[in-house]
């Protein structure tokens, strides 16, 4: 015997939606709040109290007898951070690999970024669009260790440099710096390059009609429209590098970085409370350069 529904039943839950929908129409602010509890929670949740964890447990110490942790309150690690010289070193090493990427990929996305979004055609736009991102589709681990073998000692470099009495950096920084700048250059180029598209085209034929050189042009008019862009993108840039450590040590030599100290304290040394200390020193440099940043106001139109 077929059984058919019964409307009665269904009636009352179409009802009460209507009446949810129309509660809500009128109430625009709870329906934003509605909206953005999962991702407000996700984001407290996970970034947030996961910066606090990592405080707190700077604040610990690891007996040095039993390797146990110590969960009682001290500013040693921090202290320990802020006066070796060690990690002053090693953190103005950081910030010059951080800043010389950042220098070398934002003067390399400029003009790329300026040719994909004015001056190619649809087509080849959407094939240099493509070329960049193709490298993110390799495994960082593979591009790393593609640039070690450029690097060695009888590799490619010094095979094409050898006739001309030049020879491959090596290890070091100098492999570090050319290493990142070419992984994190993907991470420039795109946002420049939206930038660079929302600059109107309009804007570009008045200065030409005005008799502005091109260089002119780019640098009164461009620049100062894509700045917020440029900006977004050395921030991917000098982030990423602050917090790398596996770069260094494939290309590095015996140079370390913040990364590697975190890593060498996590790890072998199985110190966390000096790691979660000294991994302290990259958020507190970003969170200064992110209060500069948005002091020029570079940030406003982002």
């Amino acid at each position: 015997m077929s059984s058919t529904p019964n409307p009665t039943l269904a009636a009352p839950s179409g009802a009460a939606n209507r009446r949810f929908s129309s509660f809500l129409a009128t109430r625009p602010r709870l329906r934003l709040a509605l909206f953005l509890t999962a991702p407000l929670t996700w984001l407290v949740g996970v970034y947030i109290v996961a910066l606090a964890a990592l405080l707190v447990s700077a604040l610990w110490t690891v007996d040095s007898f039993t390797g146990e942790i110590n969960r009682s309150l001290t500013l040693d690690n921090l202290k320990e951070v802020v006066t070796d010289a060690l990690y002053r070193t090693v953190t103005l090493r950081t910030l010059f690999v951080a800043a010389a990427v950042t220098v070398i990929d934002v003067a390399l996305a400029l003009p790329i970024a300026f040719f994909m979004a004015k001056v190619a055609s649809p087509r080849l736009r959407r094939a240099l669009v493509v070329a960049v991102l193709t490298p993110l589709w390799a495994s960082y681990l593979v591009k790393a260790f593609a640039w070690r073998s450029l690097l060695s000692e009888g590799g490619l470099l010094d095979w094409i440099l050898g006739p001309f009495g030049i020879h491959s950096p090596g290890y070091g920084l100098t492999a570090v710096i050319m290493t990142q700048a070419y992984i994190w250059l993907p991470y420039v180029i795109l946002p420049i390059y939206a930038g660079m598209d929302r600059v109107p085209g309009s804007l570009l034929e008045a200065a030409g009609d005005l008799g502005a050189p091109s260089a002119l042009t780019i640098r009164t008019v461009v620049l100062p429209l894509a700045l917020p862009a440029v900006i977004a993108g050395t921030i991917f840039s000098f982030s990423l590098t602050m917090g790398d450590y596996i770069t260094v040590n494939i290309v590095g030599g015996a140079n370390q970085m913040l990364g590697n100290l975190v890593y060498t304290n996590v790890g072998a040394a199985n110190n966390l409370p000096l790691a979660a200390a000294i991994a302290l020193i990259p958020i507190v440099i970003m969170l200064g350069y992110l209060a500069l940043v948005r002091r020029t106001g570079a940030l406003d139109n982002l």
